[in-house]
C-alpha cells in the first residue's frame, strides 16, 4: 500500500508531470517529431448514451493550441470551420465500482466564448463534438437525448493528449560509428 501511495503521489506531482513531458518531447524530437501537450481547460459537459444503453460523457474543453473558429459567408448563411482535438475515449471508475465512459473534445477558447453568448453556436459546438466522437471512435451516440449538464465543467481526471507534427528536415541521422559497411 505504501508503494502504491508513493506512486500515486508521484503521478499527481506537477514537477514530475513537467519532467515526464520534457522527456517525451525529447524522445519524439529524436524520432523527427515535434510534440505539444494539449492541457484541456474545462468548458462544459454533454451527457448522452452510447449504443442506447451505456451512459457516457463528452467534456467540451478549450486550449489555445487549437485553431480559431472561422466563418465563411455562404449562400443563405455561414459555414463554420471548427478545428478540434479528440482524445481517445477512456473508462473511469465511479463510486460503488460503476464505470463511466469519457471523451474529451478540445476547441479553441474563442469557440467556447462564442458558445457562451449564442445558443445556436453552442448547439453547433455540441453537434460537432458528438459527430467527432462518433466518427473517430466508431461509436453510436444518442443525439436526441444529449444534454448539457448544468453547473458541471468537467467529468473525470483531465488528461493531456499530444499533437504530433513532423520536424522540418525530418529525423536527425544517427551518428556514424565507422563500423557499418
Amino acid at each position: 500500500r505504501a508503494l502504491f501511495a508513493e506512486y500515486a503521489a508521484e503521478l499527481t506531482d506537477p514537477e514530475q508531470r513537467r519532467l515526464y513531458e520534457e522527456e517525451v518531447a525529447a524522445l519524439e524530437r529524436e524520432r523527427g517529431m515535434e510534440v505539444r501537450f494539449v492541457h484541456p481547460t474545462p468548458g462544459f459537459v454533454l451527457r448522452t448514451s452510447q449504443g442506447g444503453s451505456r451512459r457516457c460523457y463528452i467534456n467540451v474543453c478549450s486550449n489555445a493550441l487549437m485553431g480559431e473558429p472561422r466563418a465563411r459567408p455562404e449562400r443563405g448563411g455561414q459555414r463554420w470551420e471548427l478545428p478540434y482535438s479528440l482524445a481517445p475515449g477512456r473508462e473511469e471508475l465511479r463510486r460503488a465500482g460503476r464505470r463511466r465512459l469519457l471523451y474529451d473534445v478540445v476547441f479553441h477558447p474563442a469557440a467556447l466564448r462564442l458558445a457562451a453568448r449564442s445558443a445556436r453556436f453552442r448547439r453547433l459546438l455540441c453537434d460537432t463534438a458528438l459527430e467527432a466522437v462518433e466518427r473517430q471512435c466508431g461509436v453510436e451516440l444518442d443525439r436526441t437525448n444529449a444534454t448539457v449538464l448544468r453547473g458541471v465543467s468537467y467529468k473525470g481526471v483531465p488528461q493531456a493528449p499530444i499533437i504530433r507534427s513532423p520536424l522540418p528536415g525530418g529525423a536527425p541521422k544517427p551518428p556514424d560509428d565507422g563500423d557499418s559497411p
